[in-house]
């Protein structure tokens, strides 16, 4: 269960570029413990078991990162809890910060939470500022401040960052009369998303048989505010995404794509749109360098090299994590180690290359890595300096504490009723109605 936490109106924000991307967590730790005393946890081997808490696909065991580690440290072993979506592994994260039991010695927090998690449970977590062989200077200074408290004490380290591009299907794109070079793709809806969404129109006039123009109306809404410099808190702490007409402007244009049948009616990340990538049910997605994993895990074979990448109508950004050492986890000192190698700019390179998760350490930029980046989704697609220029044009955005239950109240009870047949007015009072009510909790 959550742990209640009521939430000023006038909360601490963190001006950084933004935005958003089981079950419990094991119970791997125990109060109060660490190693800082000698202690850890093994596996009956003599090996030091890390227990990491992750959410989503993050793609670190996937491109053989914790085989590197554990090769490079033979007494090491290296177990991953991953829960699917995010919605559902923060409230347990948090429940267990607030009792100081339960973690696992690397929980990962994403940037729509670091906030909140900064200004509330810094005393739960490491000082990694000061852990061996970590050097500020090596993050984005954003990326770094975000999980910084006002006494100066960070938190986190930061893994990823998520520049936004769009990706599309190059066969469908092609059935439908669109052009399918992603240098003329991108130039269909440069400077607009509203031209995004005639691009929609367009494609659906002629789209092959049962498919959509994009996956669905929260991803649409998602890289429409990750263009915003303010969403749903403004520089002072208040929440004003009732009065910001940006998110307005935002939420009716997703509900009139939605109104037009250009969105599927579907929830990112649930097993049924899951399905649609396997099976070809839409054309496009807002797609921030980690969604090629997500698109990757959920595909077909036979889909690899049909997928293309294009610049985004605007500079815009949408996820990034940060991996954090409980100081009630049973391996402090080896976690800290463990974070510290596994968020180095040679590793991050390595990632943003098998996995498509976009660095935060801005020398990697000119790395062969990421430069000549390609991913199996996306063919000989040079997908580096689409991304790249990206992240250089995407805002310097406000982050609030609660930015993750508005965007997901304007998303999962929003936007998404539009392609259910309500009105754009009987859509925003819902995500209002939510909204509002989980603030108030």
């Amino acid at each position: 269960m959550r742990a209640r936490i009521r939430t000023a109106r006038k909360a601490m924000v963190v001006a950084a570029v933004a935005s958003l991307g089981a079950g419990l967590l094991a119970g791997c730790a125990d109060d109060g413990g660490d190693d800082k005393s000698g202690s850890s946890s093994g596996d009956g081997s003599g090996k030091t078991t890390i227990s990491v808490g992750l959410f989503g696909t993050m793609g670190f065991k996937e491109a053989g990162l914790y085989d590197e580690y554990e090769k490079l440290n033979p007494k090491i072993k290296i177990e991953q809890n991953v829960v699917e979506r995010n919605e559902n592994y923060y409230p347990a994260l948090l429940n267990h910060l607030t009792t100081n039991s339960g973690l696992l010695d690397v929980q990962a927090v994403e940037v729509a939470n670091i906030a909140e998690v900064t200004a509330t449970q810094a005393d739960k977590l490491e000082d990694m500022s000061k852990a061996p062989g970590v050097d500020k200077s090596k993050w984005l200074p954003w990326k770094w401040q975000q999980a910084t408290t006002k006494d100066g004490k960070t938190i986190g380290l930061g893994t990823d960052v998520g520049p936004m591009a769009i990706c599309y299907r190059t066969d469908l794109f092609k059935q439908a009369g669109l052009p399918t070079d992603p240098a003329e793709v991108g130039k269909l809806w440069a400077g607009d998303w509203a031209k995004l969404v005639e691009v929609g129109e367009r494609y659906k006039s002629k789209a092959p048989k049962g498919t959509f123009f994009m996956d669905s109306p929260g991803g649409l809404i998602q890289a429409i505010l990750g263009s915003e410099e303010k969403k749903f808190y403004d520089t002072s702490g208040n929440v004003i995404y009732k009065t910001n007409p940006a998110v307005k402007a935002a939420f009716d244009l997703t509900a009139d794509a939605a109104r037009k049948g250009l969105v599927q009616s579907q929830t990112q990340f649930q097993p049924s749109w899951n399905s649609t990538i396997a099976n070809n049910k839409f054309a496009s997605i807002a797609c921030p360098p980690w969604m090629l994993g997500t698109i990757k895990g959920n595909a077909k074979p036979d889909a690899a090299g049909k997928w293309a990448v294009a610049e985004a109508p605007k500079g815009a950004n949408w996820g990034g994590t940060f991996l954090t050492v409980p100081k009630s986890g049973k391996n402090v000192k080896e976690a800290q180690k463990f974070v510290t190698w596994l968020t180095a700019p040679e590793q991050q390179a390595k990632l943003f290359k098998v996995q498509a998760s976009f660095p935060s350490a801005p020398s990697t930029y000119t790395m062969p890595e990421v430069t000549g980046a390609t991913n199996e989704m996306t063919g000989d697609q040079k997908i580096g300096p689409i991304f790249a220029e990206a992240a250089k044009a995407a805002p310097v955005q406000v982050i609030g504490p609660k930015d993750q239950i508005i965007m997901q109240g304007l998303t999962d009870n929003g936007v998404i009723l539009a392609t259910k047949g309500k009105s754009a007015k009987e859509a925003w009072d819902s995500a209002v109605k939510t909204i509002d009510n989980k603030l108030d909790q």
